[in-house]
Parts: structure tokens; sequence; C-alpha cells
């Protein structure tokens, strides 16, 4: 005699099979910065598009025609991002400060400890030179249940121009997770020099 457990345990898992199915979310995998090898993705890597929740979350990157980052070990947990922004005709330069946490999965940002930030495989992606970070800031008001910032950002390792297969495959994601804001950055113009920088 069949226990009714096993015929809810065989009932969730047809419901979990055919929700894949008929649903095309597939979900990123989390690299968890606490066990993260850092080497492999230090270097140079080009921004190529933005989805959030909200305009306000990708609405800075609308003024960019292009961005180039090198990422830098100053120590063991401290990891620096220089970033080369082409902004009409001018170069922006700026840098970001991140510190790695023992048994922490995200990134913590200097200066903006209220800032979390993920970083997932662009594997969700079919794209192995592919890195995605995600930023997601809280309301410091624990009565405020909705964020102030969500967005996700692409990062491919080649080339400024990405596989346009790649681009939508993103924007399709990232729209599955209510992220309908979305920049795919022109990169018409000259890249910016990263001063210094290999």
């Amino acid at each position: 005699m069949v226990e009714a457990k096993e015929v809810y345990s065989f009932l969730l898992f047809v419901n979990g099979w055919l929700g894949q199915l008929f649903s095309p979310c597939s979900q990123p995998v989390l690299l968890s910065t606490s066990s993260l090898n850092t080497q492999q993705y230090l270097g140079k890597w080009y921004f190529i598009a933005a989805a959030g929740v909200k305009e306000s979350d990708v609405q800075m990157f609308r003024q960019m025609d292009s961005t180039v980052f090198h990422l830098n070990e100053t120590s063991k947990k401290t990891l620096l991002l220089t970033g080369a922004m082409r902004m009409g005709v001018h170069c922006i330069m700026k840098n970001w400060t991140y510190t790695i946490q023992s048994g922490k999965d995200d990134l913590t940002s200097e200066g903006r400890p209220e800032l979390q930030t993920l970083v997932w495989s662009g594997e969700w992606l079919n794209c192995t030179q592919c890195i995605l970070l995600q930023e997601i800031e809280r309301h410091l008001d624990p009565l405020e249940t909705h964020d102030t910032l969500n967005r996700f950002m692409l990062y491919a390792r080649d080339s400024a121009l990405l596989d346009n297969k790649v681009v939508k495959a993103f924007q399709t994601q990232t729209a599955c997770k209510n992220m309908d804001r979305f920049v795919h950055l022109p990169q018409e113009k000259e890249l910016c020099k990263l001063e210094n920088k290999v």
C-alpha cells in the first residue's frame, strides 16, 4: 500500500518538473565569495549590459558608451575594481574597493555597508567568459519591505563586443526575475584607457 507521504512526494516532484518544463526562467549559480578562487577573475573585464527592477537601477548606465574594468587583488581579502567609463567625449575613472568576508556569499563594498554584491557564474547565459554581479541595497528602515536597488550587471572577459545571443539571454533571464529595465552599452566609441593597467 502506497503511503500518503510517497504520493505527496511524487506529486511535488511532478509539479517541480512541469514548472521547469514550462518556465523559461533558470536559476543562476552563485559563486560564494568566501570560497571563490579570485585569481581566475583578476584582470581586464568589459561591462556589457545591466538590468534592474526600476529605471533608477540602470539610469546611470544610459549615459555610458563603453566601460572597461581591471580587477586587482590588493590583499588576500581585498579586491580593487578600477573602471574607465566613456561618457560622451569624456573618460571617467573610478575605483571600488570590495572586501571578502569569511562565511559570507557576498562582497562588502567600502563605504556602503548596506550594499550587497553577489557574484554569479556566466554559465547562466552559456558564457564561460562572462560573469555577473548583482547589487542589492535594502532600506535601513526595517518597516520598508522593498529594495532601494536591485540590478544585475553583465561583464565579458574577451571583448567589449559580446555575441548578441548572450546579451539577449541576459535580458530574457533577468526579465524572468522582474528586471525589465535594460541597458546594453552601445560600444560605438573608442574605449577609455585604464591608467597603469596591462
